[in-house]
């Protein structure tokens, strides 16, 4: 959903707008059989509009300090949910606890506007039933810093949900229209709106996590490595999930990668060194870095390889816990589109595994 109106930092909530109490049809609407009762949707609503709660960050806080007046039976059946949802039994994972890539796709549940452009918005995926803060992983789409969109999300967002993550997907303008550090720019821009945000949405402001894939796995780490994007949010960047990048270093890629891919990147970055050198995530290791790296490459895919190696190891060198994980017969669109299905359950299971343990 599009406006050509600035609403900077505002939220427009989808679906639910109607209704004062937008949180309570995500207690409802839990996917597959988990989903909470109407009895006790309605006993939470009641217990809740006593206390003035129109949205899911104070339904949650009404819930935190009021849960024990709940009946005894919708009490467990919350607590039951909760627990489904942090060991990942989300009615939409199979038995490997992925996502089953046939299964409709959500909508978002609101959406974050931050600038006049229509793709400067950020798509928020909640979880349902969630009652304390939860960790945010935002995404990062790929398509050559000239392509792409936040909506193309596949799977990813039922996936992260299930595993007990709030999910965003951010818009950034498009090259030629901006150049990359107007896009850099844009994603701080679209962070700090979310953080604006935090306690409304109610996902938890100190845990948030970069995840990009291709040019927005560039993208992810620049604004990762370099404060001047991400500004008064840089500090709530917990971790950073790369797939398949080759974009670390900008001089090095263009010299090694062939004439397609110095194209691709001519038109990103121009030729000017310093330039080239200001847009390579390398060049600001050792500064505020995030803390926590995760970079996953396709093993067949030998720049993506030594980008992500030279990354990785660098950021180590530095004192950040960061780690580069090659998968195997995969490619490098196979690497983000299956992500959160059973064919993509080598990735999927490295990148769960990398937020339990940094978020915990």
């Amino acid at each position: 959903m599009t406006s050509p109106m600035k609403f900077p930092g505002a939220i427009l909530a989808l679906g639910a707008a109607a209704s004062a109490m937008i949180a309570l049809p995500l207690l409802a609407q839990s996917q597959g059989q988990n989903r909470l009762p109407r009895e006790c949707v309605a006993e939470i609503r009641d217990l809740c509009a006593q206390e003035g709660a129109r949205d899911s960050g104070a339904i949650r806080e009404c819930l935190r300090e009021k849960r024990s007046e709940l009946s005894s039976d919708c009490a467990a059946q919350l607590r039951s949910r909760m627990e489904q949802r942090r060991s990942g039994a989300g009615g939409a994972r199979g038995a490997a606890g992925l996502v089953n890539p046939y299964q409709a796709l959500a909508k978002p549940d609101r959406t974050v506007i931050y600038g006049e452009h229509q793709r400067q918005q950020v798509d928020v995926y909640e979880p349902a039933d969630a009652v304390e803060p939860l960790p945010l992983v935002v995404f990062i789409h790929g398509g050559g810093w000239t392509m792409g969109s936040h909506q193309a999300v596949q799977t990813k967002p039922a996936f992260f949900n299930d595993a007990g993550y709030y999910f965003a997907s951010a818009g950034y303008r498009l090259v030629p229209d901006v150049t990359v550090e107007q896009q850099a720019a844009d994603l701080g821009e679209g962070l700090r709106a979310l953080l604006g945000q935090a306690s409304a949405i109610g996902f938890d402001p100190g845990n948030i996590v970069l995840m990009g894939h291709s040019a927005g796995a560039h993208l992810a780490a620049l604004l990762a490595t370099d404060p001047a994007y991400a500004g008064d949010a840089f500090g709530a960047i917990r971790g950073v999930v790369l797939l398949d990048g080759a974009g670390y270093d900008v001089a090095a890629n263009m010299a090694e990668g062939g004439p397609q891919v110095w194209q691709i990147y001519n038109r990103a970055f121009g030729r000017d060194p310093a330039r080239q050198a200001a847009l390579s995530p390398i060049t600001h290791v050792g500064g505020p870095d995030a803390p926590h790296w995760l970079g996953l490459y396709v093993a067949e895919r030998a720049m993506a390889k030594s980008q992500t190696e030279a990354l990785m190891t660098a950021l180590a060198q530095a004192g950040a816990d960061a780690s580069a994980v090659p998968i195997s017969d995969i490619d490098h669109s196979r690497m983000n589109r299956e992500l959160g299905t059973e064919a993509g359950a080598a990735q999927s299971e490295a990148v769960i595994a990398f937020l339990d343990a940094v978020t915990g």
